[in-house]
């Protein structure tokens, strides 16, 4: 009697507790730094040369934390008063909340879509709108190879979901997880949620070296973030408070804003994240939520009207400003000023201001019924899929960029070849021919379509280190450390390719380093030679090849084209061309060190800038005589392409002689 005294003494003092749960405004105000920090963060905002929120990306941190916390709340609450759980209830207002203003952006950016992503942007704006939809975001970008922070991954319109899809992840497992332990394991209910923090967290450190593009997006990594907020929640409800002592109170909300505001200064798009360096900020914000206190300065702050003002409209302006600023970019819609700057931040928060009070509060009005709402929604979802279905099945609708018959906008078709070309060369076709073996990333490839087409292989077998698409990319870096310690090599290829690959290195006459350097590469280049050299084998090398300046991620061509809609006339391509020429500097210092290295060590060096553009006109070709393309993006050579340079390659005197020399063959080969 005694115990059922006691427990029932305890549950009515938790049902007092979780009662005081109350609306908080400095949540809202951390809201709004979250949300600020990422926008700031995604504008690219540069000062003198310096990036003031370059560890921006914090923000997301900080809203999976509150979101945690929150959530973790509402369903704590529950449980302990009720003993029971209503997921009814509980996703009505995930589905109020989140999904209305998410279809309204995804409806409004459509049209943009159509008028101006290219197909192959199309194609995949039209995947990340399905998996966006069906919160799944976060495994497209990875398996996609979309980097969050690189250049390229500002002008996809809904990158951004891909932290919705994470949440929404959490908020069907963790009312699940957090009923099946308060039903049977109660009184382990602190040390499990703790536990799975840890785990998460060590996943996430492990992740961020390994899979760092997988560690970024997918929940096991991002886990412990939401956990914290979690926990924090079952100790409010516990304890019935969240801060102790008066010290605390004015010393540390002050700290988490520190710790926080540090993040975002200090950190940067290159470290590892998340991580244990992703401790500081999470602490930050954990740190003010336990110990923010109306009568303390920080709280009084995060709670004016400014800052909860923008933490109201903080989902709005997070799901407008990424694609807003997609198409600002995709379109040179406003060039990089503090004006024009202005004007792209006006229209966000009036997009936003709109969205919230005549989508986000009427869709969370309680007195709308649901059918309301839930009738609509299911109505948009089958169109945007049906829609999004269409484009990707119409190959982004090439036809809105026709203008010739020879002329191919997409890269699609140039991807389809290329497998094709990988699945069906013979890399195990040794006979009587001396033997080339070409060594190095996609431009590795791009060289031996180029040799293929040669009447050369009638005397010379070019290989390369490779014999399927998944092994294709070998970087010069592993034949280093191939030639160096073999073992080092085991843990990224199987023993399938390592014997090949040996195989391929034995019968070889001729090493070719083919690829595009870096600066990294240069630092191991010369010792690489060494090696090369000391097994008896001859070395030739190809500097790098021809980079184009990416416009919106198009090639100078294709730029022009997607700008026009028309093919440039004799005096346009002329300027084309000439541009083209001037991005030769792009690859230019790299290449004198490579010029360096192959003097040095008295090996052959081609050239190809001087081999594939023309130094007396001051420009390199952009199409065949025929009008193909002879790139499909910024560097990369297409089918055409390589029978253009085939032509060129074999008629060139220099490099003929190289391959004699180097050889030892008489190549009097006529064309």
């Amino acid at each position: 009697m005694i115990n059922k005294k006691n427990n029932d003494q305890k549950k009515c003092y938790v049902n007092k507790l979780v009662m005081k749960i109350n609306y908080r405004p400095e949540i809202d105000g951390l809201r709004a730094i979250a949300v600020l920090a990422v926008i700031f963060y995604h504008a690219r905002i540069n000062i003198l040369g310096y990036e003031p929120f370059k560890g921006g990306f914090i923000g997301v941190d900080i809203f999976f934390v509150i979101s945690g916390y929150l959530i973790t709340s509402i369903i704590l609450k529950e449980l302990y008063q009720k003993g029971t759980f209503s997921f009814k209830h509980f996703y009505e207002r995930r589905i109020r909340r989140i999904i209305p203003v998410l279809l309204l952006v995804t409806l409004i950016t459509l049209p943009f879509g159509w008028l101006y992503l290219v197909p192959k942007s199309l194609i995949d704006y039209s995947y990340s709108i399905l998996y966006s939809l069906s919160f799944l975001s976060n495994f497209y970008f990875p398996i996609s190879g979309q980097v969050y922070g690189d250049t390229d991954s500002l002008l996809k319109p809904f990158l951004h979901t891909w932290s919705l899809s994470v949440e929404e992840q959490y908020y069907i497992l963790i009312p699940i997880f957090l009923i099946i332990i308060f039903k049977f394991f109660r009184r382990y209910l602190k040390i499990i949620l703790i536990s799975g923090l840890i785990i998460s967290l060590l996943l996430a450190e492990y992740g961020s070296r390994n899979f760092p593009g997988f560690n970024f997006y997918l929940i096991p990594s991002r886990g412990w973030e939401l956990l914290s907020g979690s926990i924090l929640a079952y100790f409010e409800i516990k304890s019935g408070h969240r801060s102790y002592k008066k010290i605390f109170i004015k010393t540390l909300p002050a700290l988490g804003i520190i710790l926080i505001f540090h993040s975002i200064i200090f950190f940067d798009d290159k470290m590892y994240h998340p991580s244990f360096y992703s401790i500081s900020p999470i602490i930050g914000v954990c740190l003010l939520i336990w110990f923010t206190n109306k009568d303390e300065v920080i709280t009084k702050i995060l709670s004016s009207k400014l800052f909860v003002g923008i933490g109201l409209i903080s989902y709005s302006l997070y799901l407008w400003h990424y694609p807003l600023f997609a198409f600002v970019r995709i379109t040179n819609f406003a060039e990089e000023n503090i004006l024009n700057g202005l004007l792209v931040g006006i229209i966000l928060i009036i997009l936003s201001i709109l969205s919230f009070h005549f989508i986000e509060q009427p869709a969370r009005n309680k007195k709308i019924k649901f059918k309301f709402i839930y009738v609509p929604i299911i109505f948009f979802y089958v169109f945007l899929s049906i829609i999004s279905f269409n484009f990707i099945n119409k190959k982004g609708f090439e036809e809105r960029f026709y203008v010739s018959d020879t002329y191919k906008f997409s890269n699609v078709e140039n991807k389809i070849k290329s497998n094709t070309f990988e699945n069906e060369y013979n890399y195990n076709n040794y006979d009587h021919r001396k033997n080339v073996l070409i060594v190095g990333n996609s431009h590795a490839e791009d060289t031996l379509k180029i040799l293929s087409k040669t009447n050369l292989n009638k005397k010379i077998y070019f290989n390369l280190t490779s014999f399927d698409e998944n092994t294709l990319n070998f970087q010069i870096i592993y034949l280093y450390k191939f030639l160096k310690d073999k073992n080092s090599l085991r843990k990224i290829y199987d023993e399938k390719f390592l014997k090949q690959l040996n195989k391929q290195y034995n019968n070889a006459d001729l090493i070719l380093l083919s690829s595009s350097y870096s600066n990294k590469d240069i630092v191991f280049l010369e010792e690489l030679i060494k090696l090369i050299k000391s097994d008896g084998k001859m070395v030739l090398i190809f500097d790098n090849a021809l980079l184009q300046n990416k416009i919106n991620d198009l090639n100078r061509l294709d730029y022009y084209v997607y700008k026009n809609r028309k093919f440039p006339n004799k005096k346009e391509l002329v300027e084309i061309e000439k541009n083209m020429f001037k991005d030769l500097k792009n690859t230019k210092n790299i290449n004198l060190k490579i010029e360096k290295i192959a003097k040095k060590n008295q090996i052959n060096l081609v050239q190809r800038n001087k081999l594939f553009c023309n130094f007396d006109k001051k420009k390199c070709p952009s199409i065949t005589e025929k009008g193909y393309k002879i790139y499909w993006d910024f560097e990369h050579i297409t089918f055409e392409g390589a029978e253009f340079f085939a032509k060129k390659i074999q008629e060139n005197k220099m490099f003929l002689s190289y391959l004699e020399s180097s050889l030892n063959l008489s190549l009097q080969i006529k064309p």
